[in-house]
């Protein structure tokens, strides 16, 4: 399709300042017609003196020139005299500007680094309310910022589709604009597309009619005041699934022809949008929800309010080719964006800052949510590998408070990370349970009622907590939001007369490598930080918590009869390290099978970061994975395997790794036997994933007859796709794709050119990417500069080839070869985050220095941050590497020296 570019606008619509727009904004947000703004003057980088208040913008974008055409009036609100104006532009071209109905046209100055323009009038503007008239040019791009296109294949050829993708700072890419939290304003927007074309936005449309035979005009209703990052425009050839939910039209948005696999997600927002309502206390303020499913473009999913974007196969459903698993990751992606409809949306941070409050409360509320509405899940512990990769992160020198300063945008985005993201949503969880459910619930409806359509702070939510429970909140959380690390609860029992308690102490838990002397006084011990660890506890076998102690630097806790044990994080709610003495640690691993799932994956995990961080030896860690012995149980697996293919990747090219590899089969392959390739009768929620996920370990590890086995049904699916069942699928293709050969190559990447589903050929490229030929590695590398690849899956490729296809070396020199070419078609992402990431897969100290000497790696404060990180992760490996092995191998082979005897 194509979208012309008349010579002028249409301008029947909101190119003036209209009151009713501004009555009609404030009816639907329910609030003050003023501005409240809350926030820190310093907060970001514009100045205050002008405000937005309202912005009325037109948008003609034309797919096929790749460009917009636009024109905006917006109200502000000047709060002293200025004769200059500062806001966000970035990529655009402003034809003109002026104030006040044209009264003074202004001057614009461009800085591209600082995406700014500068307006400058002859006269001073006077306080009080202007009209801020601006006509600019932009730019569609294929590189998932601001406004971008996709093309997807359908079965009548290829198509486009466009959206928009602003978090963190992407809007100014648009329109020029505020481009900063704290600067909330009403949004009202009037866009030309094809009459063929679905348009979506925040707001439903408010009217719509034809300006030429090939083109109409869609205007929508004006938002409430939000943050410009939320605005949303999706254009395509689109349909509607529908239903009324309390009042409000949700939708699954789709490409044509894919509406009914929208039904799942319909069916689980409508049941969040409810419980959303109960729990915050204040019921989702917006008409309508549409959720927007886009077949490219970026891999996740963002919160816009009222349009929420999904990558495609994180909301749709296809029965025939996705596991019945699948519907919790979708479950997992609208949870977490919905619950942003209040957390983000209503409630704002003022700067990146506090970035936390947004994703940590919607992480903490994606669990949650399932916990209540699919409590079959077991959500909690099975979203436990969450939580320790953001301990992992939080255990290291590059580890930064979870509220901490953000200069600027590129370092916004490395603040979506782990530690944001896991740390926030372990630290809610833990708070929720040391206040109680009630309590807590009480105190987050009291913050959102006070901040509705404002900007907070981390302040503002303690205040509200300690209001409703009378408890320290502040006291307790400022240890875990205002400083990094990892607490370490140190547990000594003592007995007496028969009697036991458990002395305890903390230390802050790291794993250093690489540190001067000074810096590492000994392993997993760094500089003093102090937290107050609300630390439960119970007997293995206990149902629930039989207590809590508030520990500052020491405590005590009556542990009953001399070599009972006693289980603290019990439940593994809190975020911290537990360290037991020997005859402790001892008596828990005989008590594993007494355990709940959870209690086990602590034990577990505590004790491999004990080792990791030198506190532990090996032994100790592999001997409690002994003791575990034959657990059915999904995420007892997952913490087991997550560390064996640790050890497998540390052992690329060492002497140890057939023995690594020998034992990690030997320990998973019962487990997929008991399972079987097929269920035997009725089965578990669990076991589904469990299957796929042995399978795909063993393969990996090298286990001939599950190879095989994938081989041969991959032979079958050729023949008729329905003899191997959707739940396999990732597993054998991934499988026949580390082990192809030039054939089995050329048919995975036929399959993927075929697919007209966004899952499936992302399935078939990556499949193709783990190709351990290093022939076939090279020819994966080189489509990524073909333009067959969209840009959201070169990276994923790239990696796939350094991490399953084990390559990093060949990776790593096409990136260096080819970056320029690469950069461009990735945007800045690529040498701030995607150059980082990459060089994880090394385990070589000299590694870690050549990311150092990489420039381009450190060419902003956010790709800085990033290359840092990457470089302790890479030094950590390589000390695990020669500390760790050898004591690994040593300790596999007196475990197999009574067999050979026997033998």
């Amino acid at each position: 399709m194509r979208i012309r570019s008349p010579s002028r606008l249409v301008r029947s619509r909101a190119v003036s300042p209209i009151a009713g727009l501004a009555i009609l904004c404030i009816a639907v947000q329910g609030t003050a017609a003023e501005p409240r703004y809350a926030f820190d003057a310093a907060a970001g980088k514009l100045p205050k003196t002008a405000l937005p208040v309202h912005y009325a913008i037109e948008l003609e974008p034309d797919m096929e020139k790749g460009t917009t055409v636009g024109l905006e009036t917006v109200s502000i609100e000047v709060r002293e005299p200025v004769a200059r104006l500062v806001i966000n532009a970035a990529d655009l071209t402003i034809s003109a500007a002026s104030i006040d109905d044209e009264a003074q046209a202004a001057t614009v100055a461009l800085d591209a680094a600082a995406e700014t323009a500068t307006l400058s009038f002859r006269r001073p503007l006077t306080v009080g309310r202007h009209q801020l008239r601006i006509g600019f040019t932009g730019r569609i791009n294929k590189l998932g910022r601001g406004l971008f296109s996709v093309d997807y294949p359908t079965a009548q050829g290829r198509k486009r589709m466009l959206a928009t993708h602003l978090e963190p700072a992407d809007a100014r890419r648009v329109f020029p604009c505020w481009d900063e939290p704290a600067f909330k304003a009403s949004f009202a927007l009037t866009v030309t597309v094809p009459r063929a074309s679905l348009a979506v936005s925040n707001m439903p449309v408010a009217s719509e009619e034809p300006v030429t035979p090939t083109l109409k005009q869609v205007s929508f209703r004006p938002t409430p005041r939000m943050s410009s990052y939320l605005f949303v425009l999706a254009v395509g050839e689109l349909e509607r699934l529908s239903a009324d939910v309390d009042d409000v039209a949700v939708s699954v948005v789709t490409t044509a022809g894919k509406r009914g696999q929208g039904r799942f997600a319909l069916d689980s927002a409508a049941r969040l949008l409810r419980y959303y309502n109960d729990y915050f206390g204040v019921k989702y303020p917006l008409p309508k929800l549409d959720l927007i499913a886009v077949p490219g473009g970026f891999g996740g999913a963002m919160e816009n309010w009222g349009g929420i974007t999904f990558f495609e196969n994180r909301l749709l459903l296809d029965p025939t080719t996705m596991p019945s698993g699948a519907r919790r990751g979708i479950f997992t992606f609208l949870a977490h964006e919905m619950a942003h409809q209040w957390f983000g949306n209503l409630v704002t941070t003022a700067w990146w800052d506090d970035l936390w409050l947004n994703e940590g409360f919607a992480s903490w509320m994606e669990a949650k949510s399932a916990d209540e509405l699919h409590p079959e899940w077991r959500s909690w512990v099975n979203a436990s590998a969450q939580k320790q990769r953001a301990m992992t992160l939080d255990a290291r020198r590059s580890a930064h408070p979870i509220r901490h300063p953000v200069a600027d945008e590129s370092e916004a985005m490395a603040a979506f990370d782990g530690i944001t993201y896991g740390k926030g949503q372990a630290l809610i969880r833990m708070l929720e349970d040391y206040l109680g459910e009630d309590r807590f619930r009480d105190g987050i409806r009291r913050y959102m009622a006070e901040h509705a359509y404002s900007n907070s702070t981390t302040a503002d939510l303690w205040r509200a907590l300690e209001t409703v429970s009378d408890k320290p909140v502040a006291d307790i959380a400022a240890g875990f939001t205002e400083q990094p690390g990892v607490p370490l609860v140190v547990a000594q029992a003592v007995c007496v007369d028969g009697e036991q308690r458990l002395e305890l102490r903390q230390e802050r838990f790291t794993i250093a490598a690489g540190l001067p002397a000074d810096e590492a006084p000994r392993r997993g011990v760094a500089a003093a930080h102090r937290w107050q660890v609300p630390v439960a506890f119970a007997a293995p076998a206990a149902p629930r918590a039989s207590g809590t102690v508030l520990l500052g630097d020491r405590g005590e806790i009556a542990a009953g009869r001399c070599g009972d044990p006693l289980k603290l994080n019990f439940g593994d709610v809190g975020y911290y390290r537990v360290e037991y003495d020997a005859a402790t640690r001892a008596a828990l691993a005989r008590s594993a099978a007494l355990m709940a799932p959870a209690d086990r994956v602590n034990l577990l995990a505590d004790g491999w970061a004990l080792v990791e961080a030198g506190r532990a030896e090996p032994q100790s860690y592999l001997d409690l994975v002994e003791e575990i012995g034959t657990s059915s149980d999904r995420a007892v697996w997952e913490q087991i395997i997550r560390t064996l293919e640790r050890l497998d990747h540390l052992a690329r090219d060492r002497p140890e790794r057939d023995a690594v590899r020998s034992y990690a089969r030997s320990r998973l392959r019962p487990a997929l036997d008991r399972l079987g390739w097929e269920a035997a009768g009725a089965e578990g929620p669990d076991a589904e994933p469990l299957r796929a996920r042995l399978i795909g370990a063993l393969g990996r590890l090298g286990d001939r007859a599950v190879l095989a086995e994938a081989k041969r049904r991959f032979a079958g699916f050729l023949q008729d796709p329905a003899a191997l069942r959707p739940p396999l699928r990732e597993p054998v293709m991934h499988l026949v794709g580390l082990t192809a050969d030039r054939a089995t190559y050329d048919t995975l990447i036929a399959l993927a050119r075929k697919a007209t589903g966004t899952g499936e050929r992302v399935r078939y490229y990556t499949a193709a990417a783990g190709a351990r030929d290093p022939s076939l590695a090279q020819r994966t590398l080189e489509l990524t500069l073909t333009g067959e690849l969209p840009s959201t899956l070169i990276g994923r490729v790239l990696n796939t080839v350094a991490a399953d296809g084990e390559q990093p070396e060949l990776a790593w020199n096409f990136v260096q070869q080819h970056f320029e070419a690469l950069a461009e078609r990735q945007g800045p992402s690529f040498p701030n985050y995607l150059v980082a990431g990459l060089m994880q897969n090394f385990t070589d100290r000299e590694r870690a220095e050549e990311l150092a000497r990489f420039a381009p790696a450190h060419a902003s404060s956010g790709g800085r941050t990033a290359a840092a990180r990457a470089q302790e992760a890479i030094m950590i490996s390589a000390d695990l590497k020669a500390r760790v092995l050898p004591a690994v191998a040593d300790w596999i082979a007196r475990r197999a020296q009574p067999r050979s005897s026997a033998q």
